[in-house]
């Protein structure tokens, strides 16, 4: 989740975004910043004395099995001192995951591109939007996060939409800031507190018959979005091309604050359809070329390649 200040956040409500044994107490809202999640996970681990057992800014680049010796060569590199160095370990856990690896997408041209190219997972903090003009690719968790967060601050956003989705309400609570008198009560009352956490995860797990086809909660549910999707879109248009044939559940339900009242804004526009190519100046779709000072390509990641090398990293487009 992006707030309007352009900070990421997480669509998981805070409470539930803590080890069960370490709880929050201070969250500032409902649905936590980065920079506050990376503090907890910090805090955890200098508590807990973790960062002994880790390695930061170190990359594992290739890992051979040694049948002699019964043991993995491992080569890591050391991106602070550019050196690589070959470790060795009987036993070799991936633990890498797959949403780590952002990606451009792979379209014609994108390296002729001259504006400034951004990957939503590669923000540039230094980044200003300011009176100009933008390209927004994708309208999936990203995609519909940014769009909001930034249309105050640019002259024109061109958004670029290839397929319809479910956008749904914020997933197990809607957004509040924790008020002092919130927190004090979560430190002090630590029964109140995890029973807080339990009614937000039983409100979470309760949800699993909306992805039975057929179910009583499915069919509700999709009655539900749709009404809601055709009232905060109020156009025809866009309700064709972006509200899903498909049933509630059968692709990722995304929850999203305020994106499907913004794509009627004036200073947006929605383009929608396959980007044939990108040239030097923007996109083209269905022969028509969209000029745009900056384009960002909420894209996603690379789910396919779970052992990457240093290549890998450095040949991103």
């Amino acid at each position: 989740m992006l707030t309007r200040l352009l900070r990421c956040a997480c669509d998981v409500p805070s409470h539930c975004y803590t080890w069960s044994f370490e709880p929050k107490t201070d969250w500032s809202a409902t649905y936590a910043s980065s920079k506050e999640i990376h503090q907890y996970f910090s805090d955890f681990a200098k508590k807990y004395d973790l960062y002994k057992y880790i390695k930061l800014r170190h990359e594992v680049n290739d890992a051979i099995w040694n049948s002699q010796s019964a043991q993995w060569g491992i080569k890591v590199f050391n991106a602070e001192t550019g050196e690589t160095h070959t470790d060795f370990a009987h036993v070799l856990i991936n633990a890498g995951g797959i949403l780590n690896a952002w990606r451009y997408p792979p379209i014609p041209g994108i390296k002729d591109y001259k504006g400034t190219l951004v990957h939503s997972a590669a923000w540039d903090p230094n980044l200003d939007l300011k009176g100009m003009t933008v390209g927004l690719i994708g309208n999936g968790s990203s995609g519909i996060q940014i769009l909001p967060a930034i249309k105050d601050q640019v002259k024109t956003l061109i958004t670029f939409i290839r397929e319809p989705t479910w956008v749904s309400p914020p997933v197990g609570q809607g957004f509040k800031e924790y008020t002092t008198e919130d927190k004090a009560r979560f430190a002090a009352d630590p029964k109140y507190h995890l029973e807080t956490r339990r009614e937000i995860e039983a409100n979470m797990n309760d949800k699993f018959g909306v992805f039975h086809t057929g179910s009583t909660e499915q069919i509700q549910t999709k009655t539900y979005m749709l009404s809601q999707m055709k009232a905060k879109l109020n156009n025809p248009g866009l309700e064709d091309v972006l509200i899903p044939e498909w049933s509630v559940g059968c692709r990722r339900i995304t929850p999203g604050t305020n994106y499907l009242e913004s794509l009627s804004a004036s200073n947006v526009k929605v383009v929608y359809g396959e980007i044939d190519r990108i040239t030097e100046k923007g996109c083209v779709v269905n022969g028509q070329e969209h000029d745009v000072g900056v384009l960002i390509c909420a894209t996603g990641f690379d789910t396919v390649s779970f052992c990457r090398d240093r290549e890998y990293w450095t040949n991103r487009i």
